[in-house]
């Protein structure tokens, strides 16, 4: 059986690794003519970690990405409210990663094309449309050219021409005001080497970890995201995580004091920096129509609350497969999107409340300055109520003790 993935990206990657081992004929068909290992960091939770492990890329992920200990959530005066742990020390099956995206990416791609050969991806094939009918689907191309496959995963990504296909009225992007700034700048590492924090609150808010070990000079690649809420915020369909981002946010993060490292000088001293919106979109009814489905960002995109997108994705190139091994075909797309859709969905939807973020919002009301002690204000148990409702939701859990 043939399969089409559209989408080249950590999603479309992971399914054809999944799919190969199940004996499935896959192609992957990416719009850009070339690929390059794009991006700034990403975390893959233990979930999805455990899917990568079980593809055979442990210990490469082990050469080139951190073992996230914690994220770590804190007050813009430094405080520690908690401190969640992500390791297989604290009971997890397998590690949180932290990486640098296109390091990632080009793993899998690297991976693929030494198991599958080096034409399982075909650049510069934008995909324009498809058709489908009982015994497969047609899938067109912008250059003029076309594939037949017996089964078509949209793994596009946010714009995805399959998702627009399958839902052509779809609504606009939903956005909630918040304007994203990104950045990478090599530097002393703080803390253990191997800590994410995320400070502040809803509408000022920072998130940093290291990608890289101590390695260059003595320094670190240190990847941060700042986040500020507008009132007015610019529309979401001007996003491009490309763009140069200005650098008047800086003083939203002037008065962040962090223990362990300098927060302005940070982003100061970083060279390249990118803007864009936060959004999402509203969860679909359905993903699978015939011969055809979604995967990672073109089914479930999602703000990225508790570090989950990329994990979500992974999630679901080990369901699409399973699923596929057990009925192939049209069935097997089905029963795939009964298991993950419900789930993202739910995902999705805890991520527009802040997700395990929301202890930062708990603290920022009752936390006024330095001096305040979080252990007379919070208790622990209202932040673990928080920490471990996220973890059921996107679906990592810790082993029974």
């Amino acid at each position: 059986m043939k399969i089409a993935i559209a989408g080249a990206g950590i999603g479309g990657l992971t399914a054809a690794l999944c799919l190969i081992e199940k004996g499935y004929d896959v192609r992957i068909f990416e719009a850009v003519e070339t690929l390059q290992p794009l991006g700034v960091g990403i975390n893959v939770m233990p979930h999805a970690s455990g899917v990568l492990h079980g593809l055979g890329l442990g210990d490469a992920l082990d050469e080139m990405a951190i073992r996230t200990r914690a994220i770590e959530y804190r007050t813009r005066f430094g405080h520690l409210i908690q401190s969640d742990p992500r390791s297989v020390e604290a009971g997890f099956d397998y590690p949180q990663y932290s990486v640098h995206r296109g390091e990632l990416q080009f793993l899998l791609l690297d991976t693929a094309r030494a198991r599958l050969g080096r034409d399982v991806v075909v650049p510069g094939k934008a995909l324009a449309g498809f058709t489908q009918n009982g015994d497969g689907v047609h899938a067109r191309f912008a250059d003029g050219t076309a594939y037949d496959a017996d089964l078509l995963i949209g793994a596009e990504g946010f714009r995805s021409k399959v998702r627009r296909q399958l839902h052509p009225g779809e609504g606009p992007a939903h956005y909630e005001g918040t304007m994203m700034w990104r950045g990478a700048s090599l530097q002393a590492p703080f803390g253990d080497g191997r800590t994410m924090f995320i400070a502040g609150d809803h509408d000022v808010k920072f998130v940093c970890y290291p990608i890289s070990r101590a390695a260059h000079n003595g320094n670190a690649l240190i990847n941060w995201v700042a986040e500020v809420r507008h009132d007015q915020p610019r529309a979401a369909d001007e996003a491009d995580w490309t763009r140069e981002g200005d650098r008047d946010f800086i003083a939203e993060f002037l008065d962040f004091r962090m223990p362990d490292i300098d927060i302005p000088a940070l982003l100061r001293s970083t060279l390249k920096i990118t803007q864009y919106p936060m959004i999402d979109r509203d969860p679909l009814p359905w993903w699978t129509q015939g011969r055809a489905t979604l995967l990672g960002d073109a089914a479930h995109p999602m703000y990225p609350m508790g570090a989950n997108g990329a994990s979500q994705a992974i999630i679901d190139a080990r369901a699409l497969a399973d699923s596929l091994a057990a009925q192939p075909g049209p069935e097997g797309l089905l029963a795939y999107e009964a298991v993950r859709r419900p789930v993202t969905t739910n995902v999705v939807l805890n991520n527009r409340k802040s997700g395990p973020e929301r202890v930062l919002d708990i603290a920022a009301a009752r936390i006024k300055g330095p001096g305040d002690r979080i252990e007379d204000l919070i208790s622990p148990a209202e932040l673990e109520e928080v920490a471990a409702s996220y973890r059921q939701v996107a679906g990592f859990l810790k082993k029974a003790v």
